[in-house]
């Protein structure tokens, strides 16, 4: 069975590297792994969507709209933009951040203020997690998209030990620690 999954968020999150995780740990598990990334302006503030897919044989990376069972959304209109890549009886689990683009800040757009049921009433099978409180206590500010794979990690098929090792393995030396702790917390959330 092939497994899809959406991630976005903007640049500066660690989309990409979240992706890699992920990627990784499937990698480790003996699955066939497909990734596709797309970045305008990655560095800072511009939309970033990875799409995996892994199971005993994947053809393509790419994911057909209603197609994914899992999104990991790190910022309420991202998730937004892309929840129609999610099957119907999908799973979302978006971080509760509104980060404001520069383009609603300045006046040329407007960002929408009910986020959350329009998230809701496309995806009911969605899960708003804060991740801050965590990344903060580890001392890794930019460690929440961890805590969040931290809270996808238990609906996917991996194990524990394999997503320890994958997280070691793409984060920079001197801030694995805290992004395992950051991983362990975050598994929790979802598991109370």
């Amino acid at each position: 069975m092939v497994r899809s999954l959406v991630l976005c968020g903007v640049g500066g999150q660690g989309i990409i590297r979240a992706g890699s995780i992920i990627s990784a740990a499937a990698l480790k598990s003996g699955l066939d792994v497909k990734s596709a990334e797309v970045h305008g302006m990655a560095q800072r503030g511009g939309s970033v969507v990875t799409q995996i897919r892994f199971g005993d044989k994947v053809l393509s990376p790419l994911i057909k709209r209603k197609g994914a069972d899992f999104m990991l959304g790190l910022e309420k209109l991202e998730a937004l933009r892309y929840i129609d890549y999610l099957k119907p009886d999908g799973i979302a689990l978006v971080a509760d951040l509104e980060l404001i683009p520069v383009t609603d800040s300045i006046g040329l757009a407007e960002y929408p203020e009910n986020l959350d049921l329009l998230l809701k009433e496309r995806a009911p099978n969605l899960r708003l997690i804060d991740p801050m409180p965590i990344a903060r206590e580890v001392g890794e500010p930019r460690a929440a998209n961890v805590v969040m794979i931290g809270a996808l990690s238990n609906l996917l098929p991996f194990e524990e030990a394999v997503w320890e090792e994958a997280i070691a393995e793409n984060v920079p030396p001197k801030t694995v620690e805290a992004n395992l702790k950051a991983f362990r917390m975050g598994r929790e959330l979802l598991r109370r």
